[in-house]
């Protein structure tokens, strides 16, 4: 029963940093001065906390640990590579044609991340193909 509603809190909180993700770009994208907004910049924070949280109570219940397993290992190295990738694409990027490849960089390594834990293998969506 815990581990279902921690399950279920981590896919919404996949969902909402996704979605939040996504709306910030857009408007990183347009120009929009909603990205200087105080909770623009807090709830993001709060949202993927508890991503973090539920995703290592999900590991420690489950007993599957990056390294031991190699799907999750695989969303780690993803889940660094989407941080930088985010990063440059909402804050350090130096034009915004820079931020917006990463941008594009980032939604393409959450697409992985998000394949790699339906399929549960470290090729993602393309371990169907095989």
């Amino acid at each position: 029963m815990i581990y279902l509603a921690l399950r279920h809190l981590h896919v919404t909180c996949v969902v909402l940093s996704g979605a939040g993700f996504l709306l910030r770009g857009a408007w990183m994208w347009s120009g929009s001065p909603m990205l200087g907004r105080r909770w623009v910049r807090v709830v993001p924070h709060l949202v993927d906390t508890a991503l973090l949280a539920s995703a290592i109570a999900l590991a420690a219940l489950s007993g599957q640990y990056p390294l031991a397993q190699d799907w999750l290992t695989a969303k780690v190295v993803a889940l660094l590579a989407y941080i930088v990738c985010g990063t440059m694409a909402l804050k350090r990027g130096r034009s915004r044609a820079v931020r917006c490849v990463f941008f594009v960089a980032a939604l393409a390594i959450f697409g992985y991340i998000v394949s790699v834990a339906m399929t549960r293998s470290p090729l993602g969506v393309f371990a169907l193909f095989i």
